[in-house]
């Protein structure tokens, strides 16, 4: 485990600082919008964490711009119905309806994505490594099986182009240890629960690093 881990106190006081910053930003609906105000239900309940074009500045808060519509409702309506617990995202279970889903997953689908940057190129080398060919060894497959070359995603698996390592490094663990279930058979789940500390870190560095354009890759 490294000192830039999830796991590093330095690591989850700057989560903590960013959940509190959060939630004292949390503003209610301006009075006489309708739920399905998209553009006011943004403003209100996910500027302060993912910013208004989706685009999150917080390394522990994942970017939502482009990422793929039909994954992000289903993510939102697995929250929503306490199947995917979100700590700092509680607060928000007043404002957010089910039929609000649909036109925030659209609504920060049609943004455009700002480019993650690749701290450790040497890390980010030996994540490619893992992300095109997986580990044969242990089992875990290519993560490009599922989220594409240059890690756009599709209708059933999520962007990860350009995402925050620190959100990865979290989301995999988490995997990892059961705190979140992937689907119904548990995938991601198994497939992180093969997966290294230094694997996990490498690929999260390659992640960040990736355009999202698969059009232009062979």
């Amino acid at each position: 485990m490294t000192g830039n881990s999830w796991g590093s106190r330095r690591s989850r006081v700057a989560w903590l600082a960013g959940v509190g910053c959060a939630l004292a930003t949390l503003a209610p609906l301006p009075a006489g919008s309708e739920p399905g105000d998209v553009e006011d239900l943004v403003g209100a309940a996910c500027q302060s964490c993912h910013m208004i074009d989706g685009n999150s500045v917080v390394p522990l808060f994942p970017k939502l711009a482009a990422q793929q519509a039909h994954y992000l409702e289903s993510q939102l309506e697995a929250w929503l119905e306490h199947k995917r617990p979100i700590e700092v995202m509680e607060p928000l279970r007043d404002q957010v309806r089910k039929r609000d889903l649909a036109e925030l997953a659209e609504y920060f689908a049609s943004k455009s994505p700002s480019p993650g940057v690749v701290a450790d190129p040497s890390l980010a080398e030996a994540g490619r490594l893992v992300y095109l060919d997986g580990n044969e060894d242990t089992g875990v497959p290519a993560c490009e099986a599922c989220h594409q070359w240059e890690g756009g995603g599709n209708e059933r698996y999520p962007r990860l182009a350009g995402q925050h390592q620190a959100y990865t490094i979290k989301a995999l663990r988490d995997f990892r240890s059961g705190a979140r279930t992937s689907d119904r058979r548990g995938i991601m789940n198994t497939i992180a629960g093969r997966m290294t500390d230094a694997e996990i870190e490498a690929v999260a560095e390659h992640i960040a690093g990736l355009s999202g354009n698969d059009e232009d890759t062979p």
